[in-house]
């Protein structure tokens, strides 16, 4: 059974639950600049490139893992969000960027056969692929709207080299995650799908799109509707929302999602929203009740946590989802639909 058959057949009998965020947990921790360059020599100061600790404190990101798989995760994602060329150059480390993901998806593979061969329940590796600190739909200078700082075939080939360095380590899947703009993303698609062709095989895609406001929209203008016509194409194993705001926020998205996307939602808000000093302070139960809330609706089939969750936060999901029936997919009519910013569908 390969891990898209296995994926499926676990969620068709459950709620999933993946795991939550790295970054807060690697706070906590209060690390010091010895401890993220360790004894790589690079020139540049290196404190706050978590991605990096998978080389130089692999102990720290191999307990971070364990906890969520102990609080209940059935699949867990690599600390890899700015692992790609581009998000490492701020920190000189391009040349190592090969070698942070596959040690990354190493640490989340071993921890995670090691937690399924305990009780024989099958547990899954998301490669997590962040959207860099560039963007091709908008120009960073506003003085020239048609200026990009990239195009699409360089932020194709970054991608496609941290999605093969996380396969050759491991992941079962490639997660693209906090989707803020939408090329961005097709671009990640387009760089999995040269992989697949690469490897001669099936290498799932999962996508996560964050909202920049209330309204629904990405940074790119586009609406949860309009963001899923753009990418079903690729038809990937799960689409989902995480980051944005808490889950209280994000409800009427999920749920818009959930009606119109055939395919398995995930789904990871904030711990809440942050409070004056930027800290995420809402309690484990108060987070698993909203998003008991969105299990009881029908409106999910796995569920996390992004800014601020912590493992208790992901026990408390878990307990508070047990037993409680997966979303069933809907079957939308056969349409032409297509999407600028907004959705649109050709009448017949």
């Amino acid at each position: 059974m390969s891990a898209r058959e296995a994926f499926l057949a676990q969620a068709a009998q459950r709620i999933l639950i993946f795991d939550g965020a790295f970054g807060t947990q690697i706070q906590e921790r209060r690390l010091s600049e010895a401890d993220y360059a360790g004894t790589l020599g690079l020139s540049h100061e290196q404190k706050g490139n978590n991605d990096i600790l998978a080389l130089t404190r692999p102990d720290v990101i191999d307990a971070i893992t364990r906890a969520y798989l102990a609080a209940g995760s059935d699949m867990v994602s690599t600390n890899t969000f700015s692992a790609n060329r581009i998000s490492q150059a701020d920190y000189g480390a391009e040349d190592l960027v090969p070698a942070m993901n596959i040690a990354a998806a190493q640490i989340a593979r071993t921890a995670a056969d090691d937690f399924a061969a305990q009780d024989g329940r099958p547990r899954f590796v998301a490669g997590a692929i962040g959207p860099t600190n560039k963007t091709l739909s908008l120009s960073p200078d506003v003085e020239d709207p048609g200026f990009r700082e990239i195009d699409f075939d360089f932020l194709a080939e970054v991608y496609r080299e941290q999605a093969a360095a996380l396969v050759e380590g491991g992941a079962d899947f490639i997660l693209v995650e906090t989707v803020f703009d939408t090329l961005n993303a097709k671009a990640a698609i387009y760089a999995v799908r040269q992989l697949e062709r690469q490897l001669g095989r099936d290498v799932p895609i999962m996508l996560s799109m964050t909202l920049t406001d209330l309204s629904g929209r990405n940074l790119s203008g586009h609406t949860v509707e309009a963001f899923w016509h753009a990418v079903r194409h690729a038809k990937p194993l799960t689409v989902g929302l995480n980051c944005s705001f808490g889950a209280e926020q994000l409800r009427p998205h999920i749920q818009l999602l959930g009606r119109i996307a055939d395919t398995l939602v995930l789904a990871y808000p904030n711990a809440g929203l942050p409070n004056e000093l930027g800290e995420y302070d809402e309690l484990p139960e108060t987070t698993a009740n909203h998003l008991r809330q969105w299990a009881t609706g029908g409106a999910v089939n796995a569920l996390g946590g992004c800014c601020g969750s912590t493992p208790a936060h992901i026990a408390a999901i878990a307990q508070a989802v047990a037993g409680m029936e997966p979303r069933q997919l809907p079957h939308p009519p056969v349409a032409t639909r297509l999407a600028g910013l907004e959705p649109f569908t050709m009448a017949a």
